[in-house]
């Protein structure tokens, strides 16, 4: 990963907007779709977020391929979070004169790619002028089968709080990346900026940068049989969607300091920043996980069929609220940003 520097490029003006979004659409095998409806069998549900530079991203070292793809993972996930198949991604991308051909051709390129890994058959693109920076749109369809309208049931006290995958790298690969920076801008006037090495942080950064989503996660709960009462995107940490979960749900979240998966290489980072892993887990953000609520019933089939999973906790009765539990038995109340403490 290198931070970015200026190069010679292609202005949109010299070729026209209509003109690049042919080029980006010709040969892909998808058609630009614009203000047309996306359909499908079952219930439908949409997402729409909007990204913004300098407040959701950094172009100084997110290349722009990688946020692509990124930015649309963010959104797959709402609709993974939802038990729902994407069907279709409606982006704009209002842009300043700064950005060039090649620019709108890497983003696209790492958008469309989140696509065809998640099957959103339906693309369409737009382009709009920005008087500062970059900021991108993003909408997304997806399709929920009608058994799990039928089927799904209702949150109860007790069920299984499950996460797919570790926490909290994501948010220590985002403070390698600001430290580096800071060094990367402060190069003395005439020297060449010097790359920074951060291959013994490839971990993290790479969780930050370039997050993953396994493909299809409903198929592969409803081939178990299982249907969630209910699924959020963990990307603003998991005291963020405890909150939500308490809240959508009326009932108290115990979750267990002693379950939340947190790598080794978080840990070691930690450590050098001389941060609280847990915190960094709990109110660190752009993990890219789902957390699902199953029913109790289901515990053996998790443990059997889903070891790439962790059970870390399960909801209780309301005057519980939302709680973190130490593995001595004491519990903690969770605070998440944005909520009142």
């Amino acid at each position: 990963m290198a931070f970015n520097l200026k190069n010679m490029a292609t202005e949109i003006s010299s070729i026209g907007k209509e003109a690049l979004l042919s080029r980006l659409f010709e040969g892909s095998g998808w058609i630009n779709e614009r203000g047309c409806a996306f359909s499908g069998d079952g219930d439908f549900s949409t997402v729409h977020k909007v990204f913004m530079e300098k407040v959701d991203f950094d172009l100084t070292y997110n290349p722009l391929r990688h946020l692509g793809h990124k930015l649309a993972l963010n959104v797959i996930g709402e609709l993974y979070a939802r038990f729902s198949s994407p069907v279709g991604l409606d982006v704009t991308v209002a842009l300043s004169n700064r950005f060039s051909v090649e620019d709108v051709q890497d983003l696209w390129e790492g958008i469309s790619a989140a696509a065809k890994e998640h099957g959103a058959g339906h693309l369409a693109l737009d382009l709009i002028p920005s008087a500062a920076g970059m900021v991108v749109s993003i909408a997304a369809w997806g399709s929920t089968a009608k058994e799990v309208t039928e089927k799904r049931k209702k949150a109860q006290s007790k069920d299984l709080l499950v996460l797919s995958g570790d926490l909290g790298a994501a948010y220590m690969g985002l403070h390698v990346l600001e430290r580096e920076k800071a060094a990367f801008q402060g190069t003395p006037a005439g020297a060449a900026p010097k790359q920074p090495d951060l291959s013994q942080y490839k971990y993290i950064v790479g969780e930050y940068l370039s997050p993953y989503l396994k493909p299809d996660i409903p198929g592969r709960f409803s081939e178990a049989g299982i249907i969630p009462c209910g699924g959020y995107f963990v990307s603003r940490g998991l005291g963020d969607a405890a909150k939500r979960i308490a809240a959508d749900t009326g009932l108290g979240v115990k979750i267990y300091i002693g379950r939340i998966p947190i790598a080794s290489k978080t840990f070691e980072m930690a450590q050098e920043l001389n941060l609280d892993p847990v915190t960094a887990a709990v109110n660190g953000g752009d993990d890219y996980r789902l957390l699902y609520i199953v029913p109790l019933e289901f515990h053996e089939t998790l443990r059997r069929d889903f070891q790439d999973w962790d059970i870390i906790g399960h909801l209780a009765h309301s005057d519980v609220g939302e709680v973190l539990v130490t593995p001595e038995g004491a519990e903690i109340g969770i605070h998440a940003q944005g909520y009142e403490q």
